[in-house]
C-alpha cells in the first residue's frame, strides 16, 4: 500500500435526499407491477340462468384477462384468468349453480399456476360462449362475463306454441278429444301453428287430403288443414265451428333484469322484481281472454331474473309477430315527493317533455347495466330498428296508451294526463304498437309500498287488461297471416 493510499482516510457514502426519492419511487414502481399483476380483488360473482342463456358475471376492482377453450366432448368451457389468486369470494361460484339451470351441469375452479385461476364450466348442452369484459358502470365495478347460448337457440315462436301445447294437454275437454295431438281446441288459432311447426315435408302432403276423424288422434296435419277452411264441409259434426282464422298476441316486456336491477325503492324494492310478477299477473288474464271471439295469448320477453337487451327485446315481438308491445316499468326520479302513473309512446321528432326526454336517456342505459356484448351485436339490424318506425305504429301506439291510461288513471294517481312521447329503444318495433307503461314511482316511499301489494299488482293487471280490451274494441285487429 502506497503512502498516499494509507493517508487518504475512508468516507462513507451518503445519499443525498433527491437521490432517496428517486430510489423509493423505483421501489414503489415495482411493487406496482406487482400488484397489478396478483392483487386483483373479486368482489362479487353472480350467475344468471335462463333458457335463453346463462350468465356468468365475475366483478372485480380492477380489469381481468381471460384466455377460453371450448371442449366439445363432454361439452364444457376452460377459462383461465390471469392476475388472480383463489379466494372465498370466488369460489362461491360453485355453489351458485342451480339444478334446473338449463345450460350449466357444474362448475369447478381451482389456481392453475400461481397466478393464473382456471374455471371449468362443464355444460348439459353444446353451447356458443361469448366472453367479454364491462367497464365500471352504475353500482358496478369491472366485470368480465360469460354468456352460455345453446348451439340451437330459443325460438320465440316454438316456446310460445310449446306453451299452448303444454296448456292443452292438462285443460278439462271431453275424452273423445284426447290423446294430446288433438287437445287443443279448434277455434284456437294458434292450433294451426303447432300443426304447421310439427310437419315435416313427407308427411304433409300425405295427410291433406283426409279430413279429421272425430274419434281417431289423426296426424298433426289434419288440424292444420281445418284450420284453414273454417266452417268447411270435411268437419265432422262433432267439430265446433271456429270463431275466428287468428290470435291476437301480445308481447309483455317487463323491464330490466338479472344484472340490471332497474330503479331500487327506499325500502330496497327493485323495479325488474314488481315489474315482472305484474307482468306475470297480466299474462294469466290475457290468456283467458277473447276479444269479438278471437282468442288472446301473452308473450314475455323474459319470465325470469335475467338481462334481456333491449334490441333483443324487439326482435322477440317481432318474431311472434305480435299485435301489441307493452314494457312495463316502475318509475323513478331524485325528488321522492315525484309520484304518478305514465304511459309512453314513440316519438320520431323529440320529447313532449324534459321528463320524458330524460327518463327515456335513462331507460335506454340498459344496454350498459345489463351488459351486452357490443361486438356481437347485428349494426345493420339495430339501424334498422331505429329507422323503421312509422307514423302509422306512432298513431296506433298513441290510442292504446290513452285506453291503458285511462283504465290506470279510474283508481291511481297520474303524473301526466296524458300520453307522452320520447325516444324509447324498446318501443321501435316498426310494425308493432308500442308503449311503456310506468306503473308508478317507487322513488316514492308511498308508491313503493303500493307496488309490493300483490292487490295493487293485481289492480294494475286488471286496469291493463282492460285497457287492452277497450283498445281492440274500438280499433279491431286486422286480418293477419302468421307464418313460421
Amino acid at each position: 500500500m502506497s503512502e498516499d493510499a494509507a493517508s487518504t482516510p475512508f468516507t462513507a457514502y451518503r445519499p443525498n435526499r433527491r437521490t432517496l426519492l428517486q430510489a423509493g419511487s423505483l421501489a414503489l414502481l415495482l411493487a406496482g407491477k406487482h400488484q397489478i399483476a396478483f392483487g386483483a380483488a373479486i368482489l362479487a360473482v353472480r350467475v344468471w340462468p335462463a333458457e335463453d342463456y346463462t350468465r356468468i358475471t365475475l366483478e372485480s376492482d380492477v380489469p381481468l384477462a381471460a384466455k377460453q377453450t371450448l371442449i366439445e366432448s363432454p361439452p364444457r368451457l376452460a377459462v383461465d384468468i390471469e392476475g388472480l389468486q383463489l379466494n372465498s369470494a370466488l369460489k362461491e361460484v360453485v355453489a351458485k349453480v342451480q339444478p334446473d339451470d338449463p345450460n350449466i351441469a357444474a362448475i369447478r375452479v381451482g389456481q392453475n399456476t400461481p397466478s393464473v385461476v382456471r374455471l371449468v364450466i362443464d355444460l348439459k348442452q353444446e353451447a356458443i360462449p361469448q366472453v367479454f369484459s364491462l367497464k365500471p358502470v352504475a353500482t358496478y365495478k369491472h366485470r368480465l362475463v360469460f354468456d352460455l347460448y345453446p348451439s340451437k337457440p330459443v325460438d320465440p315462436l316454438e316456446a310460445l306454441i310449446q306453451e299452448r301445447l303444454r296448456e292443452a294437454t292438462s285443460s278439462d275437454l271431453p275424452a273423445a278429444l284426447t290423446p294430446p295431438s288433438l287437445s287443443a281446441p279448434e277455434q284456437d288459432a294458434l292450433e294451426a301453428l303447432i300443426a304447421q311447426h310439427s310437419q315435416s315435408p313427407a308427411t304433409a302432403p300425405a295427410a291433406a287430403p283426409r279430413p279429421p276423424a272425430s274419434t281417431v288422434a289423426a296426424a298433426p296435419a289434419a288440424p292444420a288443414r281445418a284450420a284453414k277452411t273454417p266452417g268447411g264441409s270435411g268437419t265432422t259434426a262433432r267439430a265446433t265451428p271456429r270463431k275466428t282464422d287468428r290470435i291476437i298476441i301480445v308481447a309483455l316486456d317487463p323491464g330490466h333484469g338479472g344484472e340490471d336491477p332497474g330503479a331500487i325503492g327506499p325500502k330496497g324494492t327493485y323495479e325488474k322484481d314488481v315489474v315482472l310478477k305484474v307482468a306475470k299477473l297480466l299474462r294469466d288474464r290475457i290468456n283467458k281472454s277473447s276479444i269479438n271471439g278471437n282468442p288472446m295469448r301473452a308473450y314475455m320477453t323474459r319470465d325470469g331474473d335475467y338481462f334481456v337487451p333491449l334490441g333483443t327485446r324487439v326482435q322477440k315481438a317481432r318474431r311472434v309477430q305480435a299485435d301489441l308491445f307493452i314494457s312495463i316499468h316502475a318509475d323513478a326520479f331524485t325528488r321522492p315527493s315525484a309520484a304518478g302513473a305514465s304511459v309512453f309512446a314513440l316519438s320520431q321528432k323529440g320529447a313532449t317533455s324534459t321528463a320524458a326526454r330524460w327518463l327515456a336517456n335513462k331507460e335506454n342505459q340498459a344496454d350498459l347495466v345489463g351488459g351486452i356484448n357490443v361486438r356481437s351485436q347485428d349494426k345493420t339490424v339495430q339501424q334498422m330498428l331505429l329507422d323503421m318506425s312509422t307514423t302509422a305504429q306512432i298513431n296506433d301506439s298513441l290510442k292504446l296508451g290513452s285506453s291503458l291510461l285511462s283504465q290506470i288513471g279510474s283508481f291511481a294517481k297520474l303524473h301526466k294526463p296524458r300520453v307522452e312521447q320520447a325516444g324509447f329503444a324498446v318501443l321501435k318495433a316498426p310494425d308493432i304498437p308500442s308503449v311503456l307503461v310506468e306503473t308508478a314511482f317507487i322513488s316514492n316511499p308511498g308508491e313503493e309500498q303500493k307496488l309490493r301489494s300483490p292487490a295493487y299488482q293485481a289492480k294494475l293487471a286488471d286496469a291493463m287488461m282492460e285497457g287492452i280490451r277497450q283498445y281492440f274494441i274500438k280499433h279491431p285487429p286486422m286480418p293477419r297471416s302468421r307464418s313460421i
